[in-house]
């Protein structure tokens, strides 16, 4: 069972590892928090023009004074905006494949602690019903009570039906002609 100390090291541990992921945010460029809910599914149509499109805009900005706009980023601007996504598109990826790592070695810890658990939930069982080791069945009850498994539940015995052997069927009745008036 783990201890008071290996679980606060752990906790602490993680909660270091979440303070680095959090100052990372700081050396983005660029980085922009969602102010709302499906903020990328919004920005999912001009986001996926192709880069060419995007060069050929800042090439005609770059040429043409009647396209520049108060506000809109110069060309370079617009340039070094690909560049970073074509930049920090893996880095997301990357960071994708460790949270599903991450993801996978939560359960797979959960999974091992539960076999075990489960195991030794399986022995007590059997071990209390022995005469030598009965002092576990209140060990038993409580593992039981904890998985939510208050036992079997017996069945109802069902009522029976008619034509069941050992009952008499029911009298058989044909309804009356119907009569003309």
């Amino acid at each position: 069972m783990a201890t008071t100390t290996e679980q606060t090291s752990h906790t602490q541990t993680a909660q270091a590892r979440v303070e680095e992921i959090r100052a990372m945010r700081q050396k983005i460029p660029n980085f922009v928090f969602p102010t709302v809910k499906g903020a990328s599914q919004r920005l999912a149509n001009a986001s996926s023009v192709p880069p060419q499109f995007i060069e050929l805009t800042a090439v005609a900005v770059k040429n043409s004074p009647a396209l520049v706009r108060g506000g809109s980023p110069d060309p370079d601007a617009l340039r070094d905006l690909m560049a970073f996504a074509d930049a920090y598109g893996p880095v997301a990826d990357e960071l994708d494949a460790l949270a599903r790592f991450i993801r996978h070695s939560v359960i797979s810890a959960k999974n091992k602690a539960g076999s075990d658990a489960l195991t030794t939930y399986v022995l007590t069982r059997r071990l209390a019903k022995r005469p030598e080791t009965a002092d576990l069945a209140p060990h038993a009850e409580a593992m039981s009570r904890a998985l939510g498994r208050g036992g079997r539940k017996k069945k109802a015995q069902p009522t029976p039906t008619p034509g069941t052997p050992g009952t008499t069927p029911p009298p058989v009745t044909t309804p009356a002609p119907a009569t003309k008036t």
